[in-house]
C-alpha cells in the first residue's frame, strides 16, 4: 500500500455511496418506456444496467468479505453473460430495479465503511489477472460504477432528448 492509500480507499467507498444518489436524481420521474428502451437488440436498457449493477454488487461484496476472512482467496473470472441472463430475466419495473439497487448498495456501503484502513492491503488471486488487493478491487468497482453511470446517462440522453433536438442533433452524437 502506498502512502495515502487509506484516503484513496475512502475515495472509492465515497463514490460507491454517491452512485445510488446520482441515479435517483437522474432517473426521478422517468417513464417505464425509457427504463426499458434498448438502442439495439444486443444492447442493454437502463433497467438491465440497474439489474447488472445490483448483481455485480453481490459479487464484489462477497469477494470483499472473503478477502477479509481468508488468506488470499482464489476467484474465477466473472461471467457477465451468465450473470446477466439470471438477473435480466427477472421482470420488475425500472423503478423497482432502481429501488432494489439503492437498498442493496446502502448495505454494501455500510459494510465497506466499517473497514479499517489496513483492509485495503488484503489480497486475493484472480484466475485471469493474478494477485490483486482489496483496495484495487474497490477502485475497479468505483470505476465500473462510473462506466455504467455514463451508459445510463447516454441511454437517457438518446431516448429523451436527442431525438427532439432537431437541427441541434448535429452538435452531439450519443453513444448509448
Amino acid at each position: 500500500m502506498q502512502p495515502g492509500d487509506s484516503g484513496r480507499l475512502q475515495a472509492a467507498i465515497a463514490l460507491l455511496e454517491k452512485t445510488p444518489k446520482l441515479l435517483e436524481t437522474l432517473l426521478e420521474g422517468v417513464s417505464e418506456e425509457t427504463f426499458t428502451w434498448k438502442p439495439a437488440p444486443d444492447r442493454w436498457s437502463i433497467a438491465e444496467v440497474l439489474k447488472h449493477l445490483l448483481g455485480i454488487d453481490g459479487v464484489y461484496t462477497a469477494r470483499a468479505q472473503r478477502m477479509l476472512i481468508e488468506e488470499s482467496p482464489k476467484f474465477e473470472k466473472y461471467d457477465p453473460a451468465a450473470a446477466s441472463s439470471e438477473t435480466h430475466s427477472l421482470r420488475h419495473s425500472g423503478e423497482d430495479d432502481l429501488v432494489a439497487f439503492v437498498e442493496a448498495r446502502g448495505g454494501t456501503v455500510a459494510f465497506l465503511s466499517m473497514l479499517p484502513p489496513s483492509a485495503g492491503q488484503r489480497s486475493a488471486q484472480h484466475a485471469e489477472i493474478g494477485k490483486f488487493t482489496l483496495s484495487e478491487m474497490l477502485h475497479e468497482w468505483a470505476n465500473h460504477d462510473l462506466g455504467h453511470l455514463r451508459q445510463i446517462a447516454e441511454l437517457f440522453r438518446a431516448r429523451e432528448f436527442y431525438l427532439y433536438a432537431g437541427s441541434f442533433q448535429k452538435y452531439s452524437n450519443p453513444k448509448p
